[in-house]
Order: C-alpha cells, then structure tokens, then sequence
C-alpha cells in the first residue's frame, strides 16, 4: 500500500513539480524553497523505488 502511494505520488510530483536538472540549477545557488523541492522530491523518489 505505502509502495504504491508513494509511486503515485513520484508521478504527480513529476507533472507538478518543476525539475531543476533540466534547468541546470546550481545548487549552491538554490533558495530554501527550491532546496525543499529538490529534497521532497528525491524523499519520494526513494520511497517509491524501495
């Protein structure tokens, strides 16, 4: 059930979310609230894949 919720939750976060790869952020540069967005969605993506 938690597997399944989470890679629900990977796909949203991929259609929601921007992606900061493919903007070529620097992270030393990022803002908290990016930061947080990076965080969150490596947090899911782990889940999702255990």
């Amino acid at each position: 059930m938690q597997k399944s919720f989470f890679k629900v939750l990977a796909k949203v976060n991929k259609a929601v979310l921007p992606s900061y790869t493919k903007k070529q952020l620097d992270i030393t540069k990022a803002s908290k609230v990016q930061l947080a967005i990076i965080g969150w969605r490596a947090f899911v993506t782990m889940k999702s894949l255990d």
